[in-house]
Formats: structure tokens, C-alpha cells, sequence
């Protein structure tokens, strides 16, 4: 039976690689590790969603499905850069992502970026960004599970960005987001590119 990248623990050999790329205006090396998301390149869909990302506010941000952590290395480089102070929690529930994350982090020096499980974030934590390429491939309930867990754990004034194919349900998924919120947010598109949609949360 073939694994996927939202296994809990991959029990494939893992087969590190290096991939040579930019984030957030760094050429970077990073490290990447079969078993979980992408390992062979910087997927397009995140690709999509890192040039549409504002700069990182204060606070704690989330990075919803962290993979071997492009997201939350491109939102902690940046932060550094603008000297903006944050706590990046890279949340995974495959433990060879949350491995290869941390090792790229340490690797690149950043300190803000923590690897948890969900069950290590403490509950009270309020996210002032969340951002994500979500694993639509899990399946619509469980995706709209994650969703409803993450989302309304958005502060106020907070913001979330998420990028989703088209071809994979982006437009149902907005308005579907849209009823499960609310009052108090706005669901909005923010960008289009390569086949990829940018949906945009803002918390009142």
C-alpha cells in the first residue's frame, strides 16, 4: 500500500535530497526527505502562494500543513529581515515533516520557527496569519475538519491565506469558508495564477 504525505509516520526509506532555490529573496539550500509533500521541488501551488503572501505581522503565525517547511521558512526569513517579531508554528501530523522542518530551520539559523503537532499548540494561542497550501487530497471531510479546527483561531484583525487548484474545488471551497465563518470574516480572492486561486481570510 502506497504512503502519503499526510502518513503520521512514514515507513518508507527515507531518501534525503538538496534542492537549491529562493525564499523570500534568499538563495537558499535546503533539505528534503521522501514521504512527504513535494520532496523533489518547491511545489507550484506554494510557489503561487509565497509571491502573493504580504509581509509577516507580529505574533504568532501558523503554518497549516508545514511539509519539509517552505511556508514557514520563507515567513521566518522575512520577519528576520524586517526585524518584525514573530513565533512561526510549522504544523504537520507527519513526523518526517516536522523532522526535515526543523533541520532546514536550524540549518538557516531561524529560531522562530517552532514544529509542533496540533496537540502541541497550547488552546489559547490566537494566530495573527495563517497560511497554507491545505492537503486537499485527504478528502472533503477531513479537509473541512482541518479547516473548522484552524480558521476561527484566526486574532482579530488576523489573516489567513490559503492557495488551492482550481481544478481541485477552489471556488466551492470559498463560499463553503465563507458559511462556516460567518459574521466577523470576509472571504476574498487575492490572486490567480497557473491554474492555482489565493483565498484570503480577514478576521473583523
Amino acid at each position: 500500500m502506497s504512503e502519503h504525505y499526510f502518513t503520521e509516520s512514514p515507513s518508507s526509506e527515507a531518501r534525503t535530497r538538496e534542492l537549491h532555490l529562493e525564499l523570500a529573496g534568499h538563495e537558499v539550500t535546503v533539505e528534503t526527505v521522501s514521504g512527504t509533500f513535494s520532496p523533489t521541488r518547491l511545489d507550484l501551488g506554494t510557489a503561487v502562494l509565497l509571491r502573493h503572501l504580504p509581509e509577516p505581522p507580529p505574533g504568532d503565525v501558523l503554518d497549516l500543513g508545514c511539509g519539509w517547511g517552505p511556508i514557514a521558512l520563507h515567513t521566518a526569513l522575512e520577519a528576520r529581515d524586517a526585524e518584525v517579531d514573530l513565533r512561526v508554528w510549522a504544523l504537520d501530523v507527519n513526523s518526517r515533516s516536522l523532522e526535515t522542518t526543523a533541520a532546514n530551520a536550524r540549518r538557516l539559523g531561524l529560531e522562530s520557527i517552532r514544529t509542533v503537532t496540533a496537540e502541541e499548540i497550547p488552546a489559547e494561542v490566537e494566530f495573527t496569519a495563517i497560511r497554507s497550501n491545505p492537503p486537499i487530497r485527504i478528502g472533503k471531510e477531513a479537509l473541512h475538519e482541518l479547516l473548522e479546527t484552524w480558521l476561527p483561531r484566526l486574532a482579530p484583525g488576523g489573516r489567513a491565506d490559503l492557495v488551492v487548484s482550481k481544478n481541485l474545488g477552489a471556488d466551492s471551497l470559498q463560499k463553503w469558508i465563507a458559511g462556516m465563518l460567518g459574521d466577523g470574516f470576509e472571504v476574498v480572492r487575492t490572486g490567480s495564477s497557473k491554474g492555482f486561486r489565493v483565498l484570503t481570510v480577514h478576521r473583523d
